[in-house]
């Protein structure tokens, strides 16, 4: 971020725009939106600054400028139109330390006015460095779209109401908790349509229901996070993380997330690295459950969704025994994401009409599947925490006579920038891992493979193979089988 956004008062605040024309114009409109005090500074005025003089809204020399104009100036804007008069301006005003803004050379503005969205007194600033005014534009396009024209009399009303609120609630976390009932609620909706009474009465009913509601505990939301971009983030757990008090965050959740938690939210990491240091689930349960007994409104955030090896059952379940409300806000798991961003169907007609996800690391190290069964033609399945026990997934299943040139993809960091996708067959596997350096987190896709589908694999798949790295539709019968088998193991 080179600009920092940020909001200036203007409030009788003298600033200077050098120029007349039409650049200079469309400087003013926008600082009359202030109470600005403007003075322009240019050998001619176009009438629709001529205008706003006679009308004494701005005042105006006629004359070159001088550098002496930027003297006690809050701003100043170049507006001349001509390069070599507008570098002046600002040369000027950097010499003196006074922010300036030239139109149409972010190279030498220190500060650059935004794209704005007008909700008086709620203002929305969409910036792009100056790299492209035209997507600030079309994101300011849906957001007057998106933001309803009375949403500025909302704002206006809880100033009005702040020390009211401020002298009936002296817990600023319940207040908190009453202005997120009050401007998401019937309360907002009375006064977008104008209704007073309707408006007043919604208000005494928030604020009687957060008094009554003061002792209580809080609550916890499990939030599936996804496998890592941020895109795939659901609307609801956005909205959960916006409420939260405290986030309690695992390790293999993206930071970027951690974005759209308000800045005030206390952070508890508990992550579990393999083979590391890590946080006991013991420990995280007595976390959620203090951190909710303090009345806190909590966000625990998982990798995936927090019901397909999230860990989910051990902690509701200690929820549950202390009282404590809890919702599950479901992510997109990893082998979907995984799937998805590879266009690997795992499931098609008459060829994969089931569909397993399993897990390759127990608590105990034993891997107790039904291989037999996972061994069986036409089975398809995703292997979650399989990279550390892939030599021991691979023995197993050839033990359980699965064939060796069974396709299997693999799939790291699956949706980040770093996400990586390798081909391979079960014969194979435990060598591509260790030469294709596959660290995790990993989902193992096993029986699926786009040739069977008649589909082509995305250019980004890697292929490794030990008779060195053929597709999987080039490879005749007497390559993979029995001898393969045999020699991996």
């Amino acid at each position: 971020m080179k600009y920092f956004p940020i909001y200036v008062d203007l409030d009788r605040q003298p600033v200077l725009v050098v120029g007349g024309g039409e650049q200079a114009a469309q400087k003013v409109r926008l600082l009359l939106k202030t109470t600005a005090d403007i003075t322009v500074v240019a050998e001619a005025l176009e009438p629709e600054l001529e205008k706003l003089v006679l009308d004494e809204r701005i005042q105006a020399e006629r004359r070159n400028f001088h550098p002496s104009d930027i003297e006690a100036k809050r701003l100043v804007y170049a507006a001349t139109g001509d390069e070599g008069a507008d570098r002046a301006v600002a040369d000027a005003a950097r010499a003196r330390n006074v922010p300036v803004n030239v139109v149409d050379r972010p190279d030498v503005c220190s500060f650059i006015t935004p794209a704005i969205v007008d909700r008086d007194p709620v203002t929305v600033a969409i910036g792009t460095e100056g790299a492209a005014p035209v997507l600030a534009r079309e994101i300011k396009t849906r957001l007057e779209r998106d933001l309803p024209d009375g949403l500025g009399r909302v704002a206006d009303r809880a100033q009005r109401l702040r020390a009211r609120v401020a002298q009936e609630i002296g817990d600023g976390r319940l207040r908190r908790h009453l202005w997120e009932r009050l401007l998401k609620g019937r309360f907002r909706e009375r006064v977008l349509a104008s209704d007073e009474a309707g408006a007043r009465q919604a208000f005494e009913m928030e604020v009687h229901a957060v008094k009554r509601d003061a002792g209580r505990a809080g609550h916890v939301a499990l939030i599936g996070c996804g496998p890592g971009d941020p895109d795939l983030l659901t609307l609801r757990a956005q909205q959960r993380l916006q409420e939260a008090d405290v986030l309690v965050v695992d390790r293999l959740v993206n930071p970027r997330i951690l974005e759209f938690a308000r800045r005030d939210a206390e952070r508890i990491f508990v992550g579990k690295t393999p083979g590391g240091p890590a946080t006991s689930q013991d420990e995280i349960n007595r976390i959620l459950v203090h951190e909710a007994e303090a009345g806190k409104t909590v966000a625990r955030l998982k990798g995936g969704d927090p019901l397909i090896f999230g860990r989910a059952v051990e902690e509701m379940s200690a929820l549950q025994q202390a009282g404590i409300a809890c919702e599950i806000v479901p992510g997109i798991t990893a082998a979907h994401a995984s799937a998805a961003s590879l266009a690997l169907p795992v499931t098609s007609r008459g060829l994969h009409r089931k569909f397993s996800v399993l897990t390759g690391a127990t608590a105990d190290g034993v891997l107790d599947h039904d291989w037999s069964a996972l061994a069986r033609s036409g089975e398809a399945f995703a292997i979650y925490m399989g990279v550390r026990t892939a030599p021991e997934i691979r023995r197993r299943l050839l033990d359980a006579d699965m064939a060796a040139d069974t396709p299997v993809v693999v799939v790291e960091n699956a949706t980040l920038p770093n996400e990586r996708a390798i081909a391979t067959n079960l014969g194979d596997l435990a060598v591509c891992m260790i030469r294709k350096g596959v660290r995790g987190p990993a989902i193992l896709f096993v029986g699926l493979d786009w040739t069977d589908l008649g589909l082509a694999a995305p250019n980004k798949v890697e292929r490794f193979f030990r008779e060195n790295i053929v597709p999987f539709e080039q490879r005749s019968d007497a390559s993979t089988g029995t001898d393969q088998k045999e020699a991996v193991g």
